[in-house]
């Protein structure tokens, strides 16, 4: 299961059906998973931990050092959950002391070619990161986010969950649940709806987030405003309660 041309060293811990391909280097305080298969000319470095079945293609660097001119070499550490799928020329960095100390990703995300994850940012479930996406130190990004190719997210923005970024777009704000934004700088182009729509969202619950959608940013009016007009509603789906905790937990600001 583990090529002779492979290094892993004596204080890896690999479950006894991880494959490990050739020339591939496994470093010391590295976990990996049950069912998971390394690819040829991997780089694993500690302290890491790898989820069940996980996939890495070649080239890939995993839980190297912070590109963080500040670290100085303290122990931090990369944690991802199961069944992620990290491509060819992909690189995901440790976290630094000065935030959380670890990166943090969940479980069933395609990370594509030459994708990069900066140190302490903080990843959901079941997202894309299509090829060249780069994520700058302390990103958060919610569940069900697609990124297009080419997309660069600054450092410390969020993306709410079921949001989706186009290719190449240039996000230095926050991007609130459920929203399609696009372009340099990335601008709101109203929500994800074909995104939503295939993830099973309800007419009743899309007509409410459309509604609540139209209020922030078609009405001309400042987020506390819309936000007291969202709050004055007596009923409204939880998914608008989402929406709305999106906007309030911003500090960069909403892109708009």
């Amino acid at each position: 299961m583990i090529h002779p041309s492979a290094i892993v060293d004596p204080d890896a811990r690999l479950a006894d059906d991880v494959e490990v391909g050739p020339f591939t280097v496994i470093g010391p305080q590295v976990e990996i998973g049950a069912g998971s298969r390394i690819g040829p000319h991997v780089v694993i470095k500690g302290p890491t931990q790898l989820g069940r079945r996980t996939r890495i293609f070649q080239f890939a660097s995993v839980g190297e050092d912070c590109q963080d001119k500040k670290y100085a070499g303290e122990p931090t550490r990369l944690e991802m959950g199961d069944d992620n799928i990290i491509r060819e020329g992909a690189t995901l960095h440790r976290g630094t002391v000065q935030d959380r100390g670890v990166t943090t990703i969940g479980s069933r995300n395609l990370f594509m070619a030459y994708t990069h994850v900066g140190h302490d940012c903080v990843i959901g479930d079941d997202c894309i990161l299509a090829n060249q996406v780069t994520l700058g130190g302390h990103v958060w990004i919610g569940d069900s986010v697609i990124l297009g190719g080419l997309v660069a997210i600054h450092q410390f923005c969020h993306v709410g969950e079921h949001a989706m970024c186009g290719g190449g777009s240039i996000v230095t704000k926050d991007v609130p649940a459920y929203l399609m934004v696009n372009g340099h700088p990335a601008q709101a182009h109203g929500l994800n709806l074909v995104g939503l729509k295939r993830r099973g969202f309800s007419r009743e619950v899309l007509h409410a987030l459309t509604d609540a959608y139209r209020i922030v940013y078609r009405q001309g009016l400042t987020l506390e405003q819309a936000l007291d007009r969202l709050d004055a509603k007596e009923t409204r789906p939880k998914e608008v309660d989402t929406f709305m905790a999106s906007l309030r937990a911003s500090t960069r600001g909403i892109t708009r």
